[in-house]
Order: structure tokens, then sequence, then C-alpha cells
């Protein structure tokens, strides 16, 4: 109230503030902060775009990606309890402008493994000093002094070791990623509710929202971008590349987005270094909120306004809580309290129930952001490009959409809580139903010799033929080759029986042919690349269903928020949506990942090896996949309906057991009551 009334005073002697700088501006802080947030998601985000990516590059299976994806949360999870504890005692603007300049150095850390590991090499079985793609895959005389070496012949403990250096930085760079982050939004939305007008700080968190929510959308534009460059742009072979962008050898720079969104935040972390610890309170309201308020509500509300008024006397009424006890701890009291609290705090049925609700859709949306990308590349056969590219354009917007949907509805229907529970219970309904065609649009797994027979397809092609026995064939080695006529494919030319290259010139490129093939039906010539789908197409209504459900799924936002604060006393409001965000954190974000990626990883038909052990899956059972991917979605969405469906109940009868118990002891308190209905639901939706 100081700064308010006197600002540059006793809170602030600093000759500097007797004539304020231009960051003295809760305007300008707002929108350095929708910057900064918005940068922040798209460098965090921007990992699950490139996931497939990754793991071609490096090896990995999708359980030890969708680990690397929620080590971000490791970080965070460890320190955000403590950012409750230090609130307004630290310079927040230099503190998340700290936080920003390590997500940067974690952003570069991450691009480390591509500049330190060996260039990318596609044919495994090509030596180092001759041409990929050249004579290694084809079938060589068994006797022939060139044939290649076995898969294992350059390994030793060092390369492993190499190897886990490398996924080990990546690991250590996404928890500083998830650290860096720890005070930047809290301390965020703090700074500006205590120097906005009472009236502003809804409007400028709106739009904070707003803008930060566009970052996952750009990190997978971003992602579609990047991916479209070989992995190895910056140190190219002489002789160029055969690789096209549909190859499924093809690598994209992975690591390049990374160093764009790390350049991004450094230079959205520069102005917090010159906010002041506190700034005057803004005076004033905005004219355009006068105009907007003027013009949509009504006389009433002039006598509704006296509660916005006393927010402030509100506020230190507030403070009686743990808010204003938390600073007289010390960091070993605060450990030593936060369990009783918590506990108090998970008593409210109504809050618990909501946070389970909250955990499935979280876990729901954690893997369906970390692998949707690369389900759709498998699953459609399609490019990852191309499927950040519609995720970019389709999912994100969708979700916002869904967002901004449901708040306007409980504004405008004036919900209360029960209301607000018949909404969220409505939208995870229709989710379900329109998940269920979900399980029916995919693309069946191609016809792969020796690996996957497709019914009354060839007996013969249930095990490599005899053909190529003579052939000195590595059983890990993957250069895919496809015979039109029978649409089938090979894992090599070598397992094909091929045994010569062709390179056909077009105009606009080369087509490469493996001819005098002894395995292939007929001697026909096969084509370098994987088969073709005809149901690639398919992805655009899958996509536009997936999107549909999460728009209705988002619309329980905002409802299910109202519900937590509405499920808990006022002074523990602030302490209720921290525990929250920390359950979420812990039991959704974290392990959600790695539970889709396990799930993916049982539908694996055919692994790469490597020095021995399982790597990158090559091929999977799409059908397999499909149904545990999308069943596995399925069951965080019924939880989640069954978590609501439950808060619905808990809430009519704690109406109906009130009612009762002010009819007995009160016969005419009923009449009031139903009188006074409508107000209390217009007060409660307006917050």
């Amino acid at each position: 109230m100081g700064t308010e009334n006197a600002p540059g005073g006793k809170a602030s002697p600093d000759p500097q503030d007797v004539q304020p700088s231009m960051f003295h501006s809760i305007k300008l802080f707002v929108l350095c902060h929708s910057v900064l947030q918005l940068a922040q998601l798209m460098i965090s985000g921007y990992l699950k775009s490139s996931i497939s990516t990754v793991e071609k590059r490096f090896g990995l299976s999708s359980r030890t990606s969708g680990l690397l994806a929620s080590f971000n949360e490791v970080g965070n999870t460890a320190l955000i309890v403590f950012v409750s504890y230090f609130g307004s005692r630290v310079h927040r603007p230099r503190l998340i402008g700290c936080g920003a300049i390590l997500v940067s150095l974690a952003g570069l850390l991450m691009t480390l493994p591509h500049f330190i590991s060996e260039p990318y090499r596609y044919d495994s079985t090509s030596p180092e000093n001759t041409p990929q793609d050249f004579e290694a895959s084809l079938c060589l005389p068994t006797a022939s002094a060139s044939a290649p070496a076995p898969s294992n012949a350059n390994c030793s403990s060092s390369t492993e070791a190499q190897h886990l250096g490398l996924v080990g930085i990546m690991f250590v760079a996404q928890t500083l990623l998830g650290v860096g982050g720890v005070p930047i939004q809290p301390f965020g939305i703090s700074y500006i509710d205590d120097f906005a007008h009472n009236s502003n700080s809804p409007l400028y968190l709106g739009i904070l929202f707003a803008v930060t929510m566009m970052g996952p959308g750009l990190a997978f534009g971003l992602g579609s971008l990047m991916l479209r460059l070989y992995v190895d742009i910056n140190r190219m072979p002489e002789g160029g590349i055969s690789l096209t962008i549909k190859d499924p050898r093809w690598v994209g720079a992975w690591w390049l987005g990374f160093l764009i969104a790390a350049g991004t935040v450094a230079l959205a972390a520069i102005p917090y270094f010159f906010f002041p610890k506190e700034m005057p309170k803004e005076k004033h309201e905005l004219q355009f909120r006068r105009k907007v308020l003027a013009v949509t509500d009504s006389p009433a509300r002039k006598g509704k306004d006296s509660p916005t008024e006393q927010s402030p006397g509100e506020a230190t009424k507030k403070q009686h809580g743990p808010v204003q006890i938390a600073p007289n701890l010390t960091v070993i009291q605060f450990i030593k309290v936060f369990p009783k609290v918590l506990l108090q705090t998970l008593r409210h049925p109504t809050f618990l129930l909501v946070v389970l609700s909250q955990v499935c859709l979280s876990s729901m949306a954690a893997g369906m952001g970390t692998f949707l990308p690369k389900f759709l590349e498998r699953q459609f056969f399609i490019t990852a490009s191309y499927a950040n590219l519609l995720i970019g354009c389709l999912s994100f917007p969708s979700i916002i959409v869904g967002i901004v949907v449901g708040g306007v509805l409980v504004k405008r229907l004036h919900l209360g809580p029960v209301g607000c529970s018949v909404l969220c219970l409505l939208g995870m309904l229709l989710c379900l139903f329109f998940s269920l065609p979900l399980f029916f649009i995919g693309c069946p797994s191609h016809q792969i010799a020796g690996i996957i027979h497709q019914p009354g397809a060839q007996p013969g092609l249930e095990l490599f033929p005899g053909c190529m026995e003579s052939c000195s064939c590595q059983s890990d080695g993957f250069n895919p080759v496809c015979d039109p006529s029978a649409h089938v494919e090979y894992i090599t030319p070598c397992h094909a029986g091929c045994s010569s290259r062709v390179v056909q010139d077009a105009l606009d490129k080369s087509q490469v042919f493996y001819t005098n093939c002894s395995c292939v039906a007929g001697g026909n010539p096969v084509l370098a690349g994987s088969c073709d789908s005809t149901c690639s197409h398919l992805v655009v209504p899958f996509l536009l269903l997936v999107s549909l459900g999460s728009a209705l799924a988002c619309l329980t936002h905002t409802p299910s928020f109202l519900l937590i604060l509405r499920g808990v006393k006022k002074e523990d409001k602030a302490l209720a949506v921290g525990i929250q965000f920390m359950f979420l954190r812990i039991l959704a974000w974290m392990p959600s990942p790695v539970i889709h990626g396990s799930a993916i990883d049982t539908t694996c038909v055919h692994w790469s090896l490597s020095c021995g052990h399982r790597a990158v899956c090559r091929y999977y059972n799409n059908d397999l996949l499909r149904n545990r991917f999308i069943g596995l979605q399925f069951f965080y969405k019924t939880g989640s309906m069954i978590c609501f469906a439950l808060v619905l109940a808990v809430l009519r009868q704690q109406t109906k057991e009130a009612r009762t118990k002010e009819s007995r002891s009160s016969p005419g308190l009923e009449q009031q009551l139903l009188v006074s209905e409508p107000g209390k639901k217009s007060e409660d939706s307006r917050v």
C-alpha cells in the first residue's frame, strides 16, 4: 500500500524510482513475460516434436525416449514446492531472468551430443572409407573377401561408454531445463498480480496464458521445418547423400531447433535484469476494459462490484492462513509442516476427486503430446516433418479453443459448483464418444519378408527363403527395398538376393533400383525405400477426431479449476493450487511418457541391434500399436469421466444435506436461499 500511495517513497528510496524508467511499467512486464513463457514452452516442447528422430539417431527405445521427455519434470518437481516458501522474499524479476538463462544453457547442452558424436551413418554395413549404400548391402558370396564384418566388430567398452555419455548429457540437459523453468511462471504471475490494478490483473493474466499456449504449437511447427533438413547439414560428406526425406533411415536436423529456441529464450531473459524488485502499483483501470464493461454489463452489476473493491481487505484476511505463517518459518520448519498441510488439504473429497480427474487428463495429454508424432509417422507411413505440421496446425489450436469455450460457458451460464461438474462430465462423455472411431482408423502393417506375414499372402514369405543362403547378409542391416508388383518389403537388397545396383537419373531426382534379385518372383527389380502406403490419406480424418476429442476434454479446464477453488477453504486456496500442480507432475507428467513408451515397445516386431543390445525399433505391428496406444488414452479418459461423475454425486449430496439442515433449523430460510441463489452463482462465476 505504501508503494501505491507514494510511488518511489519509503519502499523504494532509490533515486532511480523518483522518475520511473520504462521498466517500472507492469504492461511492459506482461509483454516480456508472455514472450518468455512462449519461448520456454517452445524449447520444452521441441523434444516431443523430434522424439522419433532422436530415437533413430541415438538408438533409443520408446521407453527410454519417454523417460528422457519426463526428466524435464524431475528437476521442476524437486524445487517447485520451495517457490511457495520464498514468495516475495527474493528479487523475482532477476530470479526469473536467471532461470531463463539456465533454460537457454540447457537447450544448448541438448545440442552438444550432435557436435561431439561421429557423423550419422544411415548404412551401418558400409565400411567408413566407402560410400554408403554401395556394395555392402548387396548379395555378396559368403567367401568374398569384401564380405561385411559382423555388426558388433566395432563395439568396445569405449564405444558403449561414449554412447551412454551422449544419452546422459541429454538427460542432464532435460533436468536443467526443468530446474530453470521453476521460477518463471509462479514468480511472474505473482509479480503481475501484486503490481497490476485489481481490475486489470485478470486481463493481464488472460493475455499471458493466451500467448503462452501458442508455445507448443510453435515447437511442432519449428520441428516440421528443422526435420526437413539432414542431420549433418553442417558436415555433409563429399559425395552427398542418397537419402530422401521419405526414407525410413532419414534423420532430420533435430539439434538445430534447440539452438533457435535457446537463442530466443536468452534474448527474452535480458529485460528481467532491469525490472525492479518492487514497482508502484498500477493506479488506473484500462480504458479498454471500462468500455467493454460499459457495453456488456448491466447497471445492476454496479451493486455487485463492492466485493471487488474490497479484495485488498479480503486478501489481508486471507493472510491469517498458511500464507501469512510461511514468512516466519525457516526452510526446515517449512519442510516439516508441509506434509501435515498436504494431508489436511487432501481430506476435502471434492478437491481429491477433481485432482485425480486432472491427473488422468494430464496423463492422457502427456502421452499424446510426447508420442503422437511418432504414432502418426508409423501408423500412416508419413514423414516426421508432415506429422509435426499437422499437429501444430490442428491439435493445438483445438486445445486453445476448448479452454476458451469452457471459460465462456462458465461465465455466460453463471455455473456454480454443480453446474461446473455437469459441464466437465458432459465434456468427457462426448470426448469418449468421439474417441471410439479411432480404434478403426489406421493402416495395416506392410508385408515384410521374414518378419510380418499378411493373411492370404504367399506362404514362402513367412521365413527368409533359401535363395539368400549364399549371400553374406547381416542380420541387423537396414536398407529397405520394395517389390512393387507383390507389395513386399525386404530389410536390405541382400535379403532380396539382389547383386547389382542401378541409378536412374531423372529431371528432379534420381531413382535407385536393385536388379538380379534371386528372391523376388520373376527376378523383377526392386525399388530403394519402403513400400508406399495406400491409406496415408486417413491421417487427416484421424487427427481431426483427435483434435475434436482434445477440444472437448479441454472444456473441463476452467470448470475443474473452479471446483478446486470451491472445494477448499479460502485461506487454503493458494496452497491447494500448488498441491494440485505437484500431484499433476508426480502422477501424470513424469510417469505417463514412460508408460506410453513401454506400451509402444511391446508392439515392436523387429529391433535393430547395437553391440548386441536392442536399440531402436524398425517395424511395428500397426494393429497392436493402434489398439494399445488409443486404448491407453481411452483408459485415462474413462478414469477422468468416472471421477467427474463422483464429484457430481458428492456435490449433490452436500447440497441436499445443507438444504435439509437449513430447513430443519429455520423453515423461512429456504425461501431466502432460493431468492439469493442467482446472485451467488453470478458471483461464483466471476472468479
